[in-house]
């Protein structure tokens, strides 16, 4: 019986890795503005959107369902564009999964960049599907940002 997993998908940005990046460091509190799929968010716990202490209230549309969650930062490596984001506190999560991590890396590759993402889970059962709906969600709101970071609209970098 396999319960835990990793989910990987990594997508072409016609943003520059710098700006894309920048924008997780220091305006993801805009992300509802850009993004279809994220329906609000707000600090929980915490004054700075961007310390690792701080924990977030997420609430955004995975399946054509909508789920609510808290996240915190648990690592930020600037030097490689990687954020880690574990991801609990509400039902839609605690109910399913014992660990839920999400990986944000960021690579420029010279002549264009892309945006890696990696779920890391472990199901309480095997009964649970695997976090597929949530790599859809990612894949939707990465190619939202890059499309609002690359037509020049007003995101102060």
């Amino acid at each position: 019986m396999v319960l835990a997993g990793k989910l990987i998908t990594e997508i072409g940005i016609k943003s520059s890795a710098d700006k894309f990046y920048n924008f997780f460091v220091s305006q993801l509190h805009d992300v509802q503005n850009i993004c279809e799929g994220v329906h609000g968010t707000k600090i929980h716990e915490g004054e700075d959107w961007h310390d690792t202490e701080t924990v977030k209230h997420w609430t955004h549309v995975i399946d054509g369902k909508v789920q609510t969650y808290l996240e915190s930062i648990e690592e930020v490596d600037n030097e490689n564009k990687k954020i880690i984001y574990k991801v609990f506190g509400t039902d839609d999560i605690d109910n399913h999964y014992k660990l839920f991590k999400v990986t944000l890396e960021v690579v420029d590759k010279g002549d264009h960049a892309t945006v890696k993402w990696t779920i890391e889970y472990e199901k309480i059962n095997e009964d649970i599907d695997p976090p597929n709906g949530w790599m859809d969600y990612l894949s939707k709101g990465t190619k939202d940002i890059d499309g609002h970071l690359f037509n020049g609209e007003k995101v102060a970098l």
